[in-house]
């Protein structure tokens, strides 16, 4: 744009360009609607059903539902899986995304790429996976019978499967920001002398720590929610292998409704806390970044 155009622009009054750039008043009513209308369909909706048929036969039934021995294994697993799973990826999240924030290496952009992989892939596609390297007759089946050692149809190949499929949900969030941050905090620290771990628990874990959090509650709901990759390597044993995603299918296949909605319902109360986390710390972020930007206009 010329600056003769811009001139012009700075002639027209305020009230005009408002009056240009906004949408009808009918058209954000519409847009509202339809935002509104989508989510009371497809998210709050089958919420409120949810709930609804797990409380449908009373408290006593719902109860029983997730406290009998096949509800309380599957969700003892559940969180296993994911207490296992959620360290090792926040160890790889941290380290994947310091050496491609800090370090320059060739290949760099393949292990981005390959960092979105499970994203891009079908969980089932990543289950068959596991089986052709661990499975009886996979690439590693024969050896590991012969040391009876158990990893398809059993725990360790539902952990597996479950860090692959969750991996990059701390890393994605970690890459970004530190490659927006750059190195100079940590050069500044290293030159007056602190060594490698003190600037990482001084210096770089302060300026990510939210990211981190923000990572680690996705990747925590991924772990626990996981259906397709664990359904092909778990076998559904019941009270063995199966986790909660796994144990609703098989009561809903039994016609078991009112225990498949109480132990679904335990998955979504699951997901409301992940949200209700998820937006206590976007508060606090913005809440951390708008302190310290006055601050340094103070300055």
């Amino acid at each position: 744009m010329s600056v003769i155009e811009l001139n012009s622009l700075n002639t027209v009054p305020a009230a005009q360009l408002r009056k240009a750039t906004a949408e009808p008043l009918w058209l954000r009513w519409l847009l509202t609607a339809l935002a509104l209308g989508f989510l009371t369909l497809f998210l709050l909706l089958p919420l409120v059903i949810v709930f609804g048929e797990a409380f449908a036969k009373g408290w006593g039934v719902y109860l029983a539902a997730i406290t009998e021995p096949a509800a309380a294994h599957a969700i003892k697993l559940t969180l296993i899986a994911a207490l296992i799973a959620v360290p090792c990826n926040v160890i790889f999240g941290l380290a994947a995304s310091w050496a491609i924030a800090k370090f320059r290496f060739s290949g760099k952009q393949l292990l981005i790429t390959l960092i979105d992989l499970p994203i891009a892939v079908s969980p089932v596609i990543a289950g068959l996976s596991f089986m052709l390297i661990f499975g009886a007759r996979g690439w590693w089946g024969e050896w590991l019978n012969e040391h009876d050692l158990g990893v398809m149809f059993a725990v360790p190949g539902i952990v597996l499967v479950t860090i692959f499929i969750t991996f990059p949900y701390v890393a994605r969030e970690l890459i970004p920001l530190m490659q927006e941050q750059g190195r100079e905090q940590e050069e500044a620290a290293l030159t007056l002398g602190a060594n490698g771990w003190q600037t990482f628990w001084r210096v770089t874990l302060p300026s990510i720590k939210w990211a981190l959090l923000y990572g680690i509650i996705l990747c925590n709901a991924r772990a626990m929610g996981e259906f397709g990759a664990v359904s092909v390597v778990s076998g559904k044993i019941r009270e063995q292998t199966n986790t909660m995603p796994l144990h609703i299918e098989i009561l809903y296949n039994e016609y078991q409704f009112a225990a498949a909605f109480a132990v679904s319902s335990l998955l979504a109360l699951l997901a409301l806390l992940t949200l209700l986390l998820k937006s206590t710390l976007e508060w606090r972020a913005a809440k951390d970044y708008a302190e310290a930007a006055r601050l340094r206009q103070v300055e």
